[in-house]
Formats: C-alpha cells, structure tokens, sequence
C-alpha cells in the first residue's frame, strides 16, 4: 500500500490530509468492494473532506485494494472507523443526509447537492458534527437506512439517465461541499507576469496608434474620421487588454511605420495602386478595376458605424 502510494503522491503514506474544519462524515452502508471504497476516498481528498466510516463493508476491513485505488488518499482510508449498523455510524452526530436516488414513500425534505451543501455548512458552522449516508453499490439504501436520517439528498441529472456508481455520487456531494465554502470567483483572466492595462496606458498606446493612421492616410476621409477612430476606440475597449499585450502593439505600429518609411512607398504612391478585391458573385473575370480615387471611400466605409 505504502509502495502504490509513494508512487502516486511521492510520498511514503499518500497525501498529506488532515480535517479541515468541522467537515461531514461520509459514511459507506454495506460497501461491497474494496477498489470503490478507495476510489471513495479519493473523492472525497477532491472535496476536502477526511472522516470515513464504513458501517458492514462486504468483504471486511482493511483490504489492500482500497489503498492502490484511492491515488494517496491514504491517510483517509488509516482513520477510516467501522460499524455494524448505521444506527452505530451516526450514534454521535446531530444530523445525519442520505443519499436517495430514486423517489421514495417518505415524507423527509428533499435537498439537492448544492442545496445539501449549503446546509451542511451552516451546520458544521455551529460546531454540530453532522454526516452524509451512502447506500451499497447495488441498491443504494434502503428504508431503515433512511430512517436515520433528518433529510434526503437527490442529484438533479439526466432523467433519462440518472446512474452513478459509488465514487461518483460521493464525488458530486464532495464537490458542492467545497465550493459552498470556495471564495474563487466563476470568471477571472489569467495574466501571469503581466497586468491589466490602466486606462492611461490604453489611452497611450490609442494616442500612438490614430497618430499613426494619420501618417499613413488611413484616416484620409476627414468627414468620417471622428466615426472610424471611435470604432477603433471601441475595439480596445471592450476588452481587458494587458500590459504585455499592448507593449507588443505599440512595437508592431513602431515597424509599421518605420517599413513604410524605409520602403519608400509615399501616400501619392499609395492612392496610385488600386486595390486587390476578389470579384463579387456574377462578376465577369474581365470587369474594370474601380477607379483608384474610391479606394478611401471604401476603407473609410467599412469601418464607418453610420454608413
């Protein structure tokens, strides 16, 4: 076990878990096999949740097997407790969730996981220990089972196809338990070294960039200029753009310039090329090139928001 472990973890027993705070108890009715009892554990180390209690596992306890599959999950499996009955397994909780897939003739409230978890917090908030029933592999848990305990917790899934083997259902419960206390936010962008640009900065690089599109004659077409500059102002703006990224765009409008200096290539040189458009749909191959004076016209309409 120790071998398997040291595999997985680089460690001789496992990961390094310990409880974090008052978590719930996960207690496994009749497990019936050793690798799912480990695959549990695994789980639950996901969702930082520690105390394990085995009421009759099938096949007895301890088994090695539960070790190679729990992936260092080891030190949850070494404070695993056994019991005879969940009446036993839950003699010194307060409160006590089951699992239940399928509806039942009980009148219990019925939780959803997220709904579970929230509860679950609040409880072990108050210093009250509390724990969460799993049935067997098989059938789940049956009426006796489920009279220990305050309420039911059921998976909002497929209709059509609402199965999950042992680990899965603990995995499910582990994860709402964790984010009901996790502080991540649901979208954040991730800049590494760099920075999100301060709106001075953005505002430099804009100042750059127009100075730049004057040079050129892009932004030849005066009536249209102050229209087109906002588009370019817009696209910008809408995004968080980094410190990085805008440093690469001010070296990137840097060249542009200084190779349209060093090729030589004038504005009046510029106006005498006519621009390359594919032919529109029904087009002869041999129709006239526009005449070269639209071109600014048409640069300027594209980006027009009023035309």
């Amino acid at each position: 076990m120790a071998g398997e472990a040291r595999e997985v973890t680089g460690r001789d027993v496992g990961a390094d878990l310990v409880p974090i705070d008052n978590s719930p108890a996960v207690i496994l009715v009749r497990p019936q096999l050793a690798d799912n009892i480990g695959a549990c554990a695994r789980a639950m180390a996901n969702g930082g949740l520690f105390h394990l209690r085995l009421v009759a596992p099938r096949d007895g306890w301890p088994q090695e097997k539960a070790w190679r599959n729990s992936s260092g999950a080891d030190r949850i499996l070494d404070a695993a407790t056994v019991f005879d009955s969940v009446k036993s397994a839950v003699a010194d909780l307060h409160h006590v969730f089951a699992t239940c897939p399928r509806p039942r003739h009980i009148i219990k409230p019925v939780l959803t996981a997220r709904g579970a978890a929230i509860e679950l917090r609040e409880i072990t908030s108050r210093n009250l220990p509390v724990g969460v029933l799993f049935g067997p592999e098989r059938a789940g848990l049956d009426n006796d089972d489920m009279a220990h305990a305050d309420a039911l917790v059921r998976y909002p899934l497929n209709p059509a196809f609402m199965s999950l083997n042992l680990a899965q259902a603990v995995m499910v419960m582990a994860y709402e338990w964790w984010m009901a206390g996790e502080a991540t936010p649901p979208r954040e962008l991730m800049t590494n070294e760099t920075r999100i640009a301060t709106k001075a900065e953005l505002e430099n690089f804009l100042a750059h960039l127009v100075d730049q599109l004057d040079a050129c004659g892009f932004l030849r077409n005066l009536p249209k200029r102050p229209g087109m500059v906002r588009n370019i102002r817009h696209f910008f703006q809408r995004g968080e753009v980094t410190e990085q990224e805008l440093r690469t765009l001010h070296g990137i409008v840097t060249e542009l310039a200084i190779g349209r200096r060093q090729m030589g290539r004038l504005e009046e040189q510029a106006l005498a090329i006519p621009p390359t458009l594919p032919p529109l749909s029904g087009d002869s191959s041999d129709s006239d090139p526009p005449e070269p004076s639209a071109s600014p016209d048409r640069t300027a309409a594209a980006t027009d928001p009023e035309r």
